[in-house]
């Protein structure tokens, strides 16, 4: 059986560097808009991500509307709806997504919010 390569992430800055730092601490291959261009519109990020093959994390609403309504190309998303979550909860959350999920990243609009995970995948 062929094993899945490893996943890379590209972090948005609402998501916090809490989160940024824990995905490099568990091995993970991580950028950060906050580190590229924290003034970086949204259809940037998205391009950035697919060129380098890299999951969008956010929790910016607006990216589904970006992929979906003008088929902006990306590799994968993970949309967090953790508006009120203190960064010792979205690396909660993040580990057990990556623990549970972490197939359905690549090539899906992934969202968790109210505790649920859902994945749809992307168009090509």
């Amino acid at each position: 059986m062929k094993k899945p390569k490893p996943l890379r992430f590209l972090v948005d800055l609402n998501v916090g560097k809490q989160v940024e730092e824990w995905l490099k601490s568990q091995g993970y291959d991580v950028k950060s808009v906050r580190d590229i261009d924290p003034k970086a519109e949204d259809e940037t990020i998205l391009c950035t991500a697919a060129v380098e093959k890299r999951i969008v994390v956010t929790m910016d609403k607006d990216f589904g509307m970006l992929v979906y309504r003008f088929k902006i190309p990306c590799f994968g998303v993970l949309l967090l709806r953790l508006e009120e979550a203190t960064a010792a909860e979205k690396v909660q959350v993040i580990s057990r997504i990556l623990r549970l999920h972490s197939r359905l990243l690549p090539r899906h609009f992934c969202v968790f919010q109210s505790g649920k995970f859902r994945a749809r995948p992307l168009k090509r």
